[in-house]
């Protein structure tokens, strides 16, 4: 990584250890080698509004921001599924 930012392997380190502040150039090379987008190495989601947030229990959770059209979606697919089930209880139930 060091050698295709053109940095030596003791930056890059540093960088690595956040002992030094990442530009937005590197930022963006270091994306374009991973395959991925600055806004995600970043860890910006705007779907992904907390992460690993620890509740009372000490247990790891993640919240979501849908929007109304994908709450809707989802919400169709509940009922959906929902129906599925019930169908299929009836069939073994009928067995």
């Amino acid at each position: 990584m060091a050698q295709t930012l053109e940095i030596s392997q003791k930056q890059y380190s540093r960088i690595e250890k956040n002992e030094t502040e990442l530009t937005l150039t590197k930022l963006e090379a270091i994306g374009k080698v991973l395959e991925v987008t600055s806004q995600q190495l970043l860890g910006f989601d705007e779907k992904f509004i907390f992460q690993n947030c620890e509740n009372a229990f000490g247990n790891n959770q993640n919240y979501y921001a849908y929007s109304g059209k994908e709450r809707e979606l989802f919400e169709k697919r509940i009922v959906h599924l929902e129906g599925e089930i019930l169908f299929l209880r009836n069939q073994i139930e009928s067995k």
